[in-house]
């Protein structure tokens, strides 16, 4: 069934702040999806579902979901000789040998997370898609596609991405494909130094944590460097970038560049406005922020200017409302960033640290500031002088917190927009913690946000516009800076006992813990994926931003993730909404699974549909 958002329009004069359309309908098309029902039977609840129809402007189209490759799938190598093989998701290090696992077995990206966000790119007339690979140690493949007359896409052959000259990749979540064609990653969590540097000298410290086994050693076997305290006070600042991948040939030849321009944190993603050189960039986990980058020209990223959002807020209601301001965090290029990182800048190099005078109360010693940021909790530091530069991008987050930005957000996640009414998107899983007023997260910090909580998540929207200056009275080179923020969509605890429906917390007919989103334009549907544990199989839903209407699109096995739909609007006469669906019974049941195969990820797409562009 059908269900109806709870943010409803407010009066006229409102309408800005609460996002209502103010566009004309008769510029738009119609598009509605067929409706799935809540998995209930053991058959859907290990099945990837679909929309078998979605009805346009009044005619009905058949689509349907269609695999494209899968972890541990072995297709023939992309530009290789005669019978090589590649197997996709397979991890390598940077002279493009194999990682291996504890046990010997050649470490493929099936375990842990899996292939995240998939680009689909032209080179002539060859298409491709690009997969990234969200684990400890990440990765990517280009796989060469066929496209029949129909629009079904087959996987060809495939080759791994390269990323031997900016040191290995990391966690590779969401991403963007470009308006100019390339592929614009992300390198999510990034190692918290301040906790390495800390401890530095602890060996015995070092070695122990789960986090550090899983993410430090992968990064030290893949750079080929010795995996030590001392060495991890200065390495952990080759990750937490915004990777950007370009095809530059039909055999798969490719160029990869790190963005350390554009600041370092936990990357959800980075989007790319219009104008093409205004990027949103969102940041995942607990007490983070929400970035802006301008570049100095379009479709290049390596240089400019970096902003950190303050929240205002101006209404606890629902999901809540605030002003938006911009503080800026200035300006760099990557060359400077990569410099700073060559000479294995440290943690201690940008920032003196003490303990709080009380660490319930947050306070520190005269000339330090408190903050509480995401990975590290209260600090109380003092940024040295000449390093503001540096530390802007390689402490982003905390350097940002320490010129007033607003760092209580709480598992910020996909990014997209509405050209339609000039309307970003930001969805937030959760909205806790830091998001809360007074949580134990506000130790230390401004507490920006007061929000109710909400475990069900809810998704936001920003409006934009030109004209715009700085929190200093500059003024904001872009015509798409963010306004303003509000609660749009959000879900609903519910509570299903003794029902069929008991392993779900939140309502199965709303959002829960939505993750990445995409807008179909001038059809006024927002596409949102999930990611969570309130529904026992995830969800992707459409949203009509007008009629306020929810669709269950997509549903995925026991115990995945729906990451990253994105919308291909027009590829040679066909539209496709990719849609990868993470480690099957990985985070759940995972013994209903019936062999192990069930277990690999998968990527796909969603259609075809006819071009909408």
């Amino acid at each position: 069934m059908h269900a109806l958002s709870k943010a409803a329009c407010g009066l006229p004069v409102l309408m800005l702040s609460l996002g209502c359309s103010q566009s004309n309908s008769a510029d738009f098309g119609t598009l509605e999806f067929s409706e799935l029902s809540v998995p209930t039977t053991q058959e859907e609840k290990r099945a990837i579902r679909a929309s078998d129809s979605v009805t346009i402007d009044g005619v009905a189209y058949a689509i349907g979901y269609r695999d494209l490759v899968r972890t541990n799938e072995t297709l023939a190598e992309l530009g290789g000789r005669g019978n090589d093989t590649q197997v996709f998701g397979l991890l390598k290090d940077k002279n493009g040998d194999a990682l291996l696992q504890e046990d010997g077995s050649p470490w493929v990206c099936t375990n842990g997370s899996g292939p995240d966000h998939t680009s689909l790119l032209r080179y002539g007339t060859d298409l491709f898609a690009v997969t990234q690979l969200e684990c400890s140690l990440g990765g990517a493949y280009i796989t060469k596609l066929e496209q029949d007359g129909l629009g079904a896409l087959k996987a060809l052959s495939t080759t791994s991405v390269d990323f031997s000259d900016v040191y290995g990749t990391y966690v590779n979540c969401a991403g963007m494909t470009t308006p100019w064609n390339s592929h614009l990653g992300s390198e999510e969590y990034e190692p918290p130094m301040a906790i390495f540097d800390a401890d530095a000298e602890n060996q015995a410290w070092f070695d122990d944590p789960t986090w550090h086994d899983a993410h430090m050693q992968a990064i030290a076997d893949y750079n080929k460097i010795e995996n030590t305290a001392e060495n991890a006070a200065y390495f952990g600042y080759m990750f937490g970038w915004i990777p950007e991948i370009k095809i530059i040939s039909a055999n798969g030849r490719h160029r990869v560049m790190k963005h350390f321009a554009m600041g370092r944190f936990a990357h959800e993603l980075a989007y790319v406005m219009p104008d093409e050189r205004t990027v949103y960039l969102s940041d995942d986990g607990t007490n983070v922020g929400l970035f802006l980058f301008v570049a100095d020209r379009a479709r290049v990223l390596s240089s400019g200017t970096l902003y950190a959002a303050h929240w205002v807020q101006t209404s606890a209601d629902g999901s809540g409302r605030a002003d938006i301001e911009w503080i800026n965090l200035g300006h760099a290029t990557n060359d400077e960033v990569r410099a700073a990182i060559e000479a294995k800048t440290t943690f201690a190099d940008m920032f003196d640290r003490v303990e709080p005078l009380d660490a319930e109360a947050g306070t520190c010693p005269d000339g330090y500031t408190s903050t509480n940021t995401y990975d590290e909790g209260l600090l109380c530091t003092r940024l040295k002088s000449g390093m503001d530069k540096i530390a802007s991008r390689l402490e982003t987050r905390l350097y940002a917190a320490h010129k007033g930005a607003t760092t209580e957000f709480r598992k910020e996640e996909g990014l997209t927009y509405n050209p339609d009414d000039k309307v970003l998107y930001v969805a937030m899983s959760e909205v806790a913690k830091g998001m809360e007023d007074g949580a134990s997260q506000d130790v230390g910090g401004p507490n920006h946000i007061r929000l109710p909580k909400n475990k069900c998540g809810a998704v936001y929207g920003m409006n934009l516009a030109g004209g715009v200056s700085d929190t200093e009275g500059h003024a904001i080179d872009s015509q798409y800076v963010a306004r303003n923020m509000w609660g749009m969509v959000a879900g609903q605890s519910k509570d299903y006992s003794g029902t069929e429906l008991s392993e779900n917390s939140c309502d199965v007919d709303g959002i829960a813990s939505p993750d990445n989103l995409t807008y179909l334009p001038k059809y006024r549907t927002l596409v949102i994926g999930e990611d969570t544990s309130a529904h026992q199989n995830d969800y992707v839903w459409s949203y009509n931003v007008d009629s306020r209407r929810l669709t269950r699109i997509a549903t995925t096995p026991y115990g995945a993730e729906t990451t990253s739909p994105f919308w291909h609007a027009d590829i040679n006469g066909h539209g496709y909404l990719t849609l990868v669906t993470q480690h099957p019974y990985g985070e759940s049941d995972a013994d209903q699974a019936q062999s192990a195969d069930d277990k690999e990820s998968h990527v796909g797409y969603i259609g075809p549909f006819p071009p909408l562009d």
